[in-house]
């Protein structure tokens, strides 16, 4: 298609429907009797691409009308988001990047976007409401305020501030359970909080978050949230990449001018326990899989996509590599992403029912190589320290503690070390990609000279530090690296 200039392109709105071109699919149902029954916080790409498709689906069914979302934040810049969305009337357009050919679907599953306030009075209005009754939030990995040992930081200057003003909480737990709060003064049952997060028991982190958050101030409504709301666990999985200019001009080139369009690849995998406490739409019908044991499916998604997303994405960026796909078209380093994945991770992951372990690697390969999937490397790489540590760092200990090979994953450690030191091998500077990158770059620093100082950090690396036979291999390959280069260190680990 011949791309269009943004004047031709039909601005996105409840009005414009119709007058989109015939090939972008758009909603059939009636928005205007859509009513509100979920909440959901942290409105970025993955969660417009991903929940809100699927409820987008049951409607297009006929189905779960009553359970439309109210997009919600709790940081000031997402106003931002909710600025774009509420000029569109709250509809996104999804763009499907498979390797034949791109399509569009505009959804219409959200209707509304809580006003954003530094007290998050709105949003404890809104999560009071009755109808409300699912939470969902996509936060982060690192939104979660946990410590090295998994429990709540109870240092953080936001759980402080919570846990001494409840009623004007900063954080969206500390929203939540103000809401909370307030509907069992009014004798309501309580909403389901449900994490979208990438995190191994997510809905168990979410519950302990919440319920320890509530506890520092009112141990009674602790109590009362822990027994009467539920906290499933979910798998979510679909490569996302963020938007900026040409995902923009993506989508006006097939007719759309949307201030916020979605790119993403033609996958996506829901896996949810089956534990709502006050009711939930029919997902399933839509593609979900509801069960009662979601952990082996997690574990296997986590572990091979997410751990593998951190093998590629550091020697990606230290080589200059733009993309994921990039990386997977780079022989080396698809060599290593199979050799570490086949010896250091497939080994710690079991099978789901229909999948193996080797036939989900297979599919993950050919997912990360989509060249139409413009995922940038610096956008995987993004917070390490959260992602190494939930990712990575579970699979290496298994690996010591069963025997099995770890050198691939103690190498991707190196390679995350140096990427920290804060420049490419061919000089150009990375720009802090984490919430913790100045001290990340002082202990890389350090680590040129003494490796044992990387390890140091002990709110990532817990005791892994104490371990010689780690710290052996660890230093090895970072001394390689910084002596011969990460393609040397590669070539070493292959052979």
């Amino acid at each position: 298609m011949d791309e269009l200039t943004k004047e031709q392109a039909i601005a996105l709105s409840d009005v414009a429907l119709a007058q989109l071109p015939t090939a972008i699919k758009r909603p059939r149902y009636d928005r205007s009797k859509l009513t509100a029954g979920i909440v959901h916080i942290g409105l970025g790409n993955f969660h417009r691409a991903h929940q809100a498709w699927y409820l987008h689906r049951l409607m297009e069914q006929g189905l779960a009308h009553d359970w439309a979302i109210l997009g919600a934040g709790v940081r000031a810049g997402d106003s931002v988001m909710r600025d774009k969305l509420l000029a569109q009337d709250c509809l996104t357009t999804l763009i499907e990047l498979d390797p034949a050919g791109v399509s569009a679907e505009v959804i219409g599953s959200m209707i509304g976007f809580v006003p954003i306030e530094d007290d998050n009075a709105s949003l404890i209005k809104v999560m009071c409401e009755p109808a409300i009754r699912i939470v969902g939030l996509t936060v982060t990995e690192g939104g979660y305020f946990r410590d090295a040992s998994g429990a709540l930081d109870l240092s953080h200057a936001d759980i402080v501030h919570d846990a001494a003003n409840p009623d004007k909480p900063r954080t969206a737990f500390g929203a939540m359970i103000a809401a909370l709060k307030l509907r069992r003064a009014n004798g309501h049952a309580p909403f389901t909080g449900l994490c979208c997060d990438n995190l191994q028991g997510n809905g168990e982190i979410l519950r302990q978050t919440v319920v320890g958050l509530a506890r520092l101030s009112d141990p009674a409504l602790a109590d009362w949230i822990n027994q009467n709301a539920s906290f499933p666990d979910a798998m979510v999985d679909c490569i996302v990449p963020a938007t900026g200019a040409a995902e923009l001009e993506v989508a006006r080139a097939l007719g759309v001018n949307d201030a916020a369009p979605v790119t993403h690849e033609n996958f996506r995998q829901w896996v949810i326990e089956d534990n709502f406490c006050n009711g939930r739409p029919p997902w399933e019908q839509a593609g979900a899989t509801l069960t009662d044991d979601v952990h082996p499916f997690e574990s296997m998604k986590i572990r091979i996509l997410n751990a593998g997303h951190q093998l590629l994405a550091n020697v990606g960026e230290i080589s200059g590599l733009e993309t994921i796909a990039d990386c997977m078209c780079d022989a080396q380093i698809a060599a290593f992403f199979r050799k570490a994945q086949t010896e250091a991770i497939l080994p710690n992951v079991d099978a789901v029912p229909g999948m193996s372990p080797e036939r989900y690697l297979g599919l993950i390969e050919g997912r990360f190589a989509n060249p139409k999937i413009r995922d940038t490397t610096r956008r995987v790489a993004f917070d390490g320290s959260s992602r190494h540590p939930g990712f990575i760092l579970p699979v290496l200990r298994e690996a010591m503690d069963n025997g099995s090979s770890y050198e691939g994953l103690a190498l991707a450690q190196a390679l995350w070390a140096r990427m920290c030191a804060g420049t490419r091998e061919d000089g150009s500077v990375i720009a802090p990609n984490d919430p913790h990158w100045d001290a990340l770059v002082q202990a890389a620093e350090a680590a040129r000279v003494d490796p044992s100082a990387w390890l140091a950090q002990t709110q990532f690396y817990g005791d892994l530090g104490c371990s010689p036979e780690f710290l052996e291999s660890f230093a090895k390959w970072l001394e390689l690296i910084w002596d011969k280069g990460s393609r040397a260190a590669i070539d070493a680990y292959l052979a």
